[in-house]
């Protein structure tokens, strides 16, 4: 029984005869650039950032409806549910900020060669854990 990917590794040559197509080298070797991958980070901790935003909100509207209602907010922040979410939300919080240090250093016109842009990034990744793991530290020990 032939495989369903061995029907799709073939195809037609210009001369219309049947060919097996060859792999893109970059399937197996391919790795995503530092760069790369912190850009699309960037983005996606800005959407993580309007949803853990709209939590937020819940809360302080909760605050001003009634006690209960902030009860109700106030029960899941404090959940394991809403602790994440609010550690998911810090983590994002604090890379989109060093994420945005790092482009407005950019658009200064520095830290374009590969060392620089390299080093900035690991940087920023380092800065965003010591900055969460300092903010929850902080509001763990004031909780």
């Amino acid at each position: 029984m032939r495989d369903v990917r061995d029907a799709l590794m073939v195809a037609r040559n210009t001369d219309g005869k049947l060919v097996r197509r060859p792999l893109s080298p970059h399937v197996q070797v391919y790795r995503w650039p530092l760069s790369m991958a912190l850009s699309i980070l960037h983005r996606a901790s800005g959407v993580a950032l309007s949803v853990g935003t709209l939590l937020m909100t819940w809360w302080l509207a909760a605050a001003a409806v009634s006690d209960e209602a902030f009860a109700r907010a106030q029960w899941f922040m404090g959940s394991a549910i809403g602790l994440l979410c609010l550690f998911g939300w810090t983590v994002a919080l604090m890379f989109h900020a060093f994420s945005g240090i790092r482009h407005l250093v950019w658009d200064a016109g520095y830290g374009f060669d590969a060392p620089h842009y390299n080093t900035s990034g690991w940087a920023t990744v380092i800065a965003t854990g010591v900055a969460t793991l300092l903010v929850w530290i902080i509001g763990l020990a004031v909780w």
